[in-house]
């Protein structure tokens, strides 16, 4: 099994599991402040990851670039949008639900990679991603039916709107995190994955600190008061964007993103679970869907 696909499926589990524990402190911290923390608080981890990379791979830090901090900084910034978007969509739907209009992104990441990055895919790879696609508009108009009518007034409700705004932002992270991973020279890749996410964090705890002073400085102090909980979605933060770093660092983008789609088999195990929300109708075909692309992209990725 090719080393990025694990890699990808604890980027996915982490990720996920930090999203819950953001839904959970949305009751203390508006949308902004429940963003803020996955990077006040990933920063410490990220700086953790790092240095034992080098410790263990028994290396040096990597040779960065301007065009480095330039991409880090761009896709530090696509990412808290992205971020803000997928939390106000679970203020109109469930967890769950939100989560699911957010995954649009791998089909816009295929594109983006291909436009972009000309990283071009296998047929397979692409039904895979639409069989997947299918899966999880189906999670996100469980209990409403797939006629066209109603499918229209679900995608253009205020959930499905900022959800996939959000995978639209999270496609052009994908496609800026791999530009920065390019543009550092030394190093193993998986070294030059996690000092990218260092700098990456720092970019955007200082751009969105910054930015919560000078706006909603009582918010910010909120996110300090909440350190315990909130220290947990910082650690899991990092993890995750240590591995989404690596997988890309090793593999198309499309790829890494189209096999992340699991997270949303792992967002419903963690909505009915830990959030006590309640499934809906159609939740079985729709994961099904979700996992049988998950197995097409990889099946095409080889």
């Amino acid at each position: 099994m090719p080393i990025w696909i694990p890699v990808t499926l604890m980027a996915a589990l982490c990720q996920c599991w930090r999203t819950a524990k953001q839904q959970k402190l949305r009751a203390l911290l508006s949308v902004n402040g429940a963003t803020f923390i996955r990077f006040l608080y990933g920063v410490p981890a990220a700086l953790a990851f790092l240095l034992i990379g080098i410790a263990v791979g028994g290396g040096a830090l990597p040779v960065p670039s301007w065009a480095m901090f330039g991409y880090a900084a761009a896709g530090g910034l696509s990412q808290i949008l992205a971020t803000a978007l997928m939390i106000m969509a679970f203020g109109y739907r469930n967890f769950a639900v939100g989560t699911a209009y957010a995954k649009t992104e791998t089909a816009q990441t295929a594109i983006l990679a291909l436009i972009v990055l000309h990283e071009a895919l296998r047929p397979l790879a692409w039904v895979g991603i639409a069989v997947g696609l299918s899966g999880v508009l189906t999670l996100s108009l469980a209990g409403r039916g797939l006629r066209p009518g109603q499918f229209l007034g679900g995608t253009f409700q205020p959930a499905a709107l900022n959800g996939m705004a959000a995978g639209f932002f999270f496609a052009i992270t994908a496609v800026f995190i791999k530009l920065g991973t390019q543009a550092e020279t030394g190093a193993s890749l998986f070294v030059r994955a996690l000092f990218l996410v260092f700098v990456t964090t720092s970019l955007q705890t200082l751009m969105h600190g910054t930015f919560l002073a000078l706006r909603h400085p009582e918010e910010l102090r909120k996110t300090l008061r909440v350190w315990r909980d909130a220290s947990w979605v910082g650690l899991l933060s990092a993890a995750g964007s240590a591995c989404w770093f690596t997988g890309f660092a090793l593999t198309s983008v499309a790829l890494v993103r189209s096999v992340g789609q699991i997270e949303v088999v792992f967002t419903l195990l963690f909505g009915r679970f830990y959030l006590k929300e309640r499934l809906k109708p159609g939740d079985a075909r729709g994961l099904l869907l979700v996992v049988v692309g998950v197995v097409l992209i990889v099946l095409g990725g080889r």
